[in-house]
């Protein structure tokens, strides 16, 4: 459910009988997503750090329980992540 975002950032992600091709490499740009489980939303997460400009991934709490003090731990190395309540 998540290679729509990764296209939507600029990557070229194909499926097709549960088999993905990507091309690369791509530029991706940040963009407005849905972390829709913990490994999805751990890719966008990877993916907003090395996309130029900002990247917003909703439903974050999937990641913030699965991985622990992950935004503390990305910042430590260099990484600028935000989290807001809404």
């Amino acid at each position: 459910m998540h290679i729509p975002y990764l296209n939507k950032m600029g990557a070229d992600i194909t499926v097709k009988n549960q088999t993905a091709t990507i091309i690369g490499p791509s530029k991706l740009l940040g963009a407005e997503v849905v972390a829709t489980d913990l490994r999805a939303g751990a890719c966008l997460v990877l993916a907003g750090l090395v996309a130029t400009g900002e990247t917003i991934i909703t439903d974050i709490e999937h990641v913030l329980r699965g991985y622990e003090n992950i935004i503390e731990k990305l910042s430590n190395v260099g990484a600028k992540i935000v989290l807001e309540e809404i």
